[in-house]
C-alpha cells in the first residue's frame, strides 16, 4: 500500500471514529440530560452565556460530528470542535486533574488534539471536501491587477 493511500484511509478512520464519538456525546447531552439541565450545568460550571454555549456545543458536536464523518468542512470543524473541547477542559475537567477515572481531562484533551490534527491535515481523499474545495477554489476571482 502506498503512503498516500495509507494516509487517506487513516484519516477516514480517524474522522469516522471521532465523528461518532462527538455525535454520541452531543446526543447524550441533548436527549439524555436535556437542554435545560445542560444550561443549568453550564451555568454552575461558570461557563459564560450558558444557553448559547449549550447550543454551540450541541450543534458543533451532533451536526459537526456528522459533517466530520462525511468529510465536509473538516478544517473549520476541527478548530470548532477543538475549541469546544478546550472549553470543557477549562471549565469542567481541569480542576479534577489528568485522569479520566477522576473526571479529569485526559479524554477531552485527546479529543481536542485529534480535532486540531484533522484540521491541520485536512479531510483526505475519501471526503466531500475533496470534491467541493477544488470547485470553490476555481470560483475564486483571480488576483489580476484591476485597472484604475
Amino acid at each position: 500500500m502506498n503512503n498516500r493511500l495509507f494516509r487517506d484511509i487513516a484519516v477516514l478512520i480517524a474522522r469516522t471514529v471521532l465523528g461518532v464519538i462527538f455525535i454520541a456525546h452531543g446526543w447524550q447531552m441533548y436527549a439524555g440530560m436535556g437542554v435545560e439541565t445542560m444550561i443549568s450545568n453550564f451555568g454552575q460550571a461558570g461557563i459564560p452565556l450558558p444557553a448559547l454555549a449549550v447550543w454551540f456545543a450541541l450543534i458543533v458536536q451532533i451536526i459537526g460530528g456528522a459533517m466530520l464523518i462525511a468529510g465536509l468542512a473538516v478544517q473549520v470543524l476541527g478548530i470548532l470542535l477543538c475549541l469546544n473541547m478546550l472549553g470543557a477542559v477549562w471549565f469542567v475537567h481541569l480542576e479534577n486533574g489528568l485522569l479520566v477515572s477522576d473526571d479529569g481531562y485526559e479524554f477531552v484533551l485527546t479529543l481536542a488534539v485529534l480535532s486540531l490534527l484533522l484540521s491541520a491535515i485536512g479531510a483526505g481523499a475519501f471526503s466531500l471536501d475533496r470534491f467541493i474545495v477544488p470547485r470553490l477554489t476555481a470560483l475564486r476571482p483571480s488576483a489580476e491587477r484591476v485597472p484604475g
